[in-house]
């Protein structure tokens, strides 16, 4: 039994067919009782049968494995598969009016058949002999997860049936088999709800709980009558017995066990169907069904353009979305079940913002992009989750942009790419394809590299080989792999295949190694020379080398120039220059660029004058913030170039400019305090235009965008201390609390007014404190909830941050995002977190995400000291699944003193500053 521990995968001498499961849970003790039989393929001759279990108490006494009657029969006779007799013929060979040819060879296959049977006699013998086998041993292994099955004899070769009953607990995790709460009537009540991604369906029951191991399902749940109990499937019948209802489910397509799903509760629905008959429901909590609408309409067509691009029908009569109030993450995947946390889905037209409205769009159109790259077809094991999330991201922009083209959400996708970037920068980054030796190991690598790295390599591929080229490709690449697995490489075939390039070559150097390139840009003699290195935010010298899809334009878009860097250093003779050149056009490309000085001023001479595209602006300033960050460029030239921006009017290049303000005032702080006057004022310089032109109040036909800005604008001078800013957000903010529903204070700004009443907050002024928490209290939107959290932080008292650090702890709270801490908070975050490190550590077993807690409160520092610090507190408190975080918040730290030191040599810096305000 010891050989099966410690591995990170099962052993492969049996693979499931199918799973009958049926499920009982208690919802007033929140346990469950369970059995599930399993088609099993015996493959190999083995006395053991090894799966996977967690946090279950299997009744020994009922497991057993049943030889089928079928199973000696298939191996002899033809059309019957098996172990013998291989795959099953095609239709045309069953068809009755056959050739003589074909009748010969019928004969010879029945004869090969007949002389593999007469050779395998010893298996006869076991095959005519014990029809059941009873285990031995029954070892539940629960620090790996698995149930190990030891029998007496060797179990039979070919099909047979794995029996077993299991009880369990709803846990309070918000994975596995959980339980979620609600109020109906004012009552508290409980539902019972499924999270399997990525290895909890061993939790609700015994599996082969890895992604390559597909079947089909048949489901049966014993629920309250008055509940609503859905799956995967559509129903095909229900039971009544007293108080209690058997519902039967129809048999699922094959699929792998993360994407089962039930959800057994008290839900309302609103209903839609597609153009080809496809039923679509959103549920959510009784009485806010119309805030499903949205998410309906948007569900609907995502699902008719996907049918469209992948050529490919999606495969299940229906779709159900759900909004579940306790949830872990923003949504899953679940086939022909998606389940979202309620802020995810649900959107009021009173009372959500339009960030809200947009969250939902994209979110809904990534968990159904999933229905064809993850759930149709399948990655092969974890080191291919990139497979399934980086395209799910890349094809919720495309759907996204196709259904609200007035977003500009390739424009937005920049966010995203820079997201991947600002991890991939670091050296304690990964490849996009991982290797995962440990279920352990899976959960670090839900990251940005998966996620926007993986999504921009194939928008920088779908670039280079042509949208109509991508598409063709992709839709044969889901009609090869369908109902099966696809490793990475399956997919450059596919594409290789399609466009007649070198797919595998170019794509290896991005998903094999971790990291990426920064692109040196000389103009001399009328050449532009190109060189390439490793981009390392700490200064060293990585020896990565890419092939590198290189744009560029010289003086205008209309002649833009492309060809393939795969050499360190090459370079291009130039008719014209123009008055500017811009490489990686449009940012499609996921590499930086650094231009030399004479280069870099024109480009900034041509921000000012608006003669680049809003990609091209982002872009420049994305990559001179992270070039003087990694010390390769000062902030003196990055506060110059961002001086060129007083008169951006465009969302996403405004929102990153605003973001990297509060970064340069954070390490300002550190470096030069005695500048930070000048630099606070500086930037509400750099927003005044922008904050003029859009004021507080919306205006009649104004765009998304805007409504989106005009939060980030007025949190930003909110942040800087903008004192008719903060004037202005305190009296909306009373007016707020006078009158929910005041005009004054719509959601759009409810956050930056948040934000500015906690700037003012202290132990001895805590009115604005406390008329949050029970607004917090009192709302029952989930956006409300989460725009009053990511607020609070922002207090600069240590004695305030401290409560605030313990309510995200209490039982109020379900789930923390958007929380960031104010410079002021970062020693009383990280003193708090040392003393509770204990509980915390304890409390990830009831879904909290402790890699959140080390990042948030980590990577503010930027000293040597705390780096070292940190890394001696956790030097024997660490555990596997923060390892890879702890490391990349102690490099972040470290990479943060640097930059201060670099900061504190530059010559200039007071007087351009002061020069600027």
């Amino acid at each position: 039994m010891e050989q099966f521990k410690g591995q990170p995968r099962l052993p492969k001498f049996a693979s499931p067919k199918r799973y009958d499961i049926r499920l009982k849970p208690d919802l007033t003790t929140c346990k469950f009782a369970g059995s599930v039989a399993i088609d099993l393929n015996i493959v190999s001759k083995t006395k053991f049968i090894v799966l996977n279990a967690a946090d279950l108490s299997i009744q020994k006494e009922t497991v057993s494995f049943t030889r089928k009657a079928s199973s000696f029969y298939s191996r002899l006779v033809p059309g019957r598969t098996g172990p013998v007799l291989g795959s099953a013929p095609s239709s045309s060979s069953a068809n009755l009016s056959l050739s003589p040819l074909a009748v010969l060879n019928c004969l010879w296959k029945w004869w090969q058949r007949l002389w593999t049977w007469f050779l395998s006699l010893p298996t006869l013998g076991e095959q005519l002999g014990t029809n059941v086998f009873e285990p031995c041993k029954v070892d539940l292994v629960e620090e790996d997860e698995i149930l190990v099955l030891e029998f007496p004899e060797t179990l039979p070769i070919g099909i047979g049936v794995l029996a077993i009953d299991f009880d369990g607990i709803l846990n309070d995790k918000m994975k596995g088999f959980y339980r979620s709460t609600y109020e109906h009537n004012g009552e508290k009540k409980n539902m019972a709800v499924t999270q399997f991604e990525p290895v909890d369906a061993r939790r609700c029951f015994p599996c082969w709980d890895e992604p390559a191991c597909k079947a089909t399902f048949k489901i049966t749940l014993d629920v309250p009558s008055d509940l609503v109990a859905l799956s995967n499937m559509p129903i095909v019948d229900e039971k009544m017995e007293g108080h209690v209802k058997t519902v039967f489910y129809q048999e699922s397509p094959i699929m792998s066990t993360y994407l089962v799903a039930v959800v057994i509760g008290l839900f309302d629905y609103v209903e839609d169907h597609t153009s080809d008959g496809v039923k679509v429901r959103v549920y959510c909590q009784v009485g806010k069904k119309n805030q499903g609408k949205f998410a309906l309409r948007v569900a609907v067509k995502t699902l008719e353009l996907c049918r469209k691009y992948f050529a490919v029908p999606y495969s299940l009569p229906k779709l159900d979305m759900i909004a579940i109030p306790d949830f872990a993450a923003d949504a899953m995947e679940n086939y022909g079940l998606v389940t979202y946390s309620e802020m995810a889905l649900l959107y009021d037209e009173q009372h959500s913002a339009a960030s809200d409205k947009q969250r939902v769009a994209t979110i809904v159109t990534h968990e159904l992009a999933h229905q064809w790259f993850g759930n149709l077809v399948t990655m092969e094991w974890w080191t291919h989750l990139w497979l399934n999330e980086g395209f799910a991201t890349w094809v919720s922009y495309l759907a996204t942009d196709c259904l609200f083209p007035e977003w500009k959400t390739w424009t937005q996708f920049l966010q995203e790419s820079t997201e991947g970037l600002r991890l991939d920068e670091l050296a304690v980054s990964h490849p996009i394809e991982v290797e995962i030796n440990h279920a352990s190991e899976i959960n670090e690598i839900f990251d940005p590299i998966s996620y926007q790295k993986g999504a921009s390599v194939i928008r920088m591929l779908q670039t280079y080989l042509g949208a109509e080229c991508f598409q063709r490709s992709l839709a044969s690449y889901i009609k090869r792999h369908a109902c099966a697995n696809a490793k990475t490489e399956d997919l450059w075939a596919a594409l290789e295949e399609g466009s007649g390039e070198p797919v595998n070559k170019l794509m290896n150097s991005w998903t094999k190694q971790k990291g990426y390139p920064v692109v040196s840009i000389k103009l001399k003699d009328d050449k532009l020379e190109f060189e390439q290195s490793q981009f390392l935010l700490s200064g060293s010298h990585g020896d990565g080398q890419w092939i590198v899809p290189i744009t560029f334009c010289c003086g205008s878009y209309d002649a833009r120039q492309s060809f393939l860097l795969e050499t360190k250093s090459a370079s291009i003779d130039l008719e014209e220059s123009g008055a500017w050149i811009k490489v990686n056009v449009d940012q499609t490309g996921f590499y930086r660029v650094k231009y030399d000085k004479d280069l870099q001023d024109k480009l900034r001479y041509a921000i000012e004058n608006k003669m680049l595209s809003a990609t091209d602006r982002f872009g420049i300033l994305d990559d001179s913030f992270a070039l003087c960050m990694a010390r390769q460029q000062s902030l003196t030239s990055l506060l110059t170039l961002m001086a060129a921006y007083r008169e951006e009017l465009d969302y996403t290049v405004l929102s990153n400019l605003i973001s990297i303000s509060y970064k340069i005032a954070r390490i300002s702080k550190d470096a030069t305090p005695e500048l930070m006057d000048y630099i606070k004022e500086f930037f509400v310089g750099l927003f005044q235009y922008s904050a003029e032109n859009l004021g507080w109040d919306a205006k009649e036909g104004e765009s998304h965008l805007e409504a989106m800005l005009r939060e980030q604008i007025l949190s930003a001078l909110a942040e800087f201390g903008n004192e008719p800013t903060l004037k202005e957000a305190s009296r909306r903010f009373h007016a707020f609390l006078d009158d929910r529903s005041t005009p004054l204070l719509p959601p759009d700004i409810r956050r930056a007014a948040y934000m500015a009443v906690m700037q003012t907050v202290n132990a001895s002024n805590r009115s604005g404190f406390e008329s949050l928490l029970r607004v917090y209290r009192e709302t029952d939107s989930s956006q409300e909830k989460t725009r009053i959290l990511g607020s609070l932080a922002s207090c600069p008292d240590p004695n305030i941050i401290l409560e605030v650090l313990d309510f995200i702890l209490s039982p109020e709270v379900c789930t923390v995002s958007g929380f960031a801490v104010c410079w002021e908070g970062r020693e009383t975050v990280w003193n708090w977190l040392k003393e509770n490190w204990e509980y915390i550590s304890k409390a990830q077993d009831s879904g909290l995400r402790i890699e959140w807690f080390v990042s948030t409160f980590v990577t503010p520092f930027a000293s040597f000291e705390k780096a070292k610090e940190v890394e001696d507190f956790f030097a024997t408190r660490s555990k596997p699944s923060i390892a890879r975080t702890l490391k990349q918040s102690i490099e972040q730290v470290n990479v943060n003193a640097h930059w201060v030191q670099s900061i504190q040599n530059e010559e200039h810096l007071a007087e351009v500053v002061k020069e600027m305000t």
